[in-house]
């Protein structure tokens, strides 16, 4: 999939604020493959999360967005044509996911953050199992990849976010889909905790 012009457009500007205001540094970019379906599954910390995974990286990434933001007809129409669509919180929705496995086999990028909700803490919080149900089924590689400064920006108690460096990196692509669901839970758990922790302890790789 290409970037339509809606996503270069508010990528290039996206990349000047998260420069600007977050001192936004990405780090290992060259982990995404360079074509073909990719699940990069996240840690959740802020609102700023979809756009920290996305706005360095040269392929389009899609995401699930929570079904009431495509309300107003206005940001709805913006999310979709930066490939967001609708998943409904609360109950497990079959066609989100049957859309999820469909994009991921058709070759496309797409962003998933497997503990459900943003942090109310800034710590991971338990990875659900319905991620793994997507990447038994999709078998496509899968991207592990951790933010750090996100919270502190733009913690749930805030109405606004505030400067504050962040940091995102992109692990190496695993291959998970024959592993049972509890086996692949625990591997995205501890690839996620093993990442932020060389961000927090500033063990990571130069740019690129």
């Amino acid at each position: 999939m290409e970037r339509t012009l809606t996503w270069r457009a508010c990528q290039g500007l996206c990349r000047i604020l998260t420069t600007v205001f977050f001192q936004l540094k990405a780090i290992n970019k060259k982990n995404i493959p360079a074509r073909g379906g990719v699940l990069l599954v996240s840690n959740h910390q802020s609102f700023l999360d979809p756009i920290i995974v996305a706005v360095q990286l040269y392929r389009p990434v899609s995401f699930m967005a929570r079904s009431s933001l495509f309300h107003n007809p206005y940001f709805g129409w913006l999310i979709r044509n930066l490939l967001a669509y609708p998943v409904h919180q609360g109950r497990a929705d079959v066609g989100a996911i049957k859309e999820t496995i469909r994009q991921l086999q058709a070759g496309h990028v797409l962003n998933v953050f497997p503990e459900g909700s943003r942090s109310e803490t800034g710590e991971l919080g338990p990875i659900e199992k319905g991620v793994a149900l997507i990447i038994r089924k999709a078998a496509v590689p899968i991207v592990p990849v951790a933010i750090a400064g996100s919270f502190q920006a733009w913690p749930k108690t805030r109405r606004l976010p505030r400067p504050h460096p962040i940091r995102v990196i992109y692990g190496k692509p695993m291959e998970l889909h024959n592993l049972k669901p509890d086996e692949i839970v625990a591997a995205i758990d501890a690839e996620l905790r093993k990442l932020l922790n060389q961000l927090h302890k500033g063990e990571i790789l130069p740019q690129i």
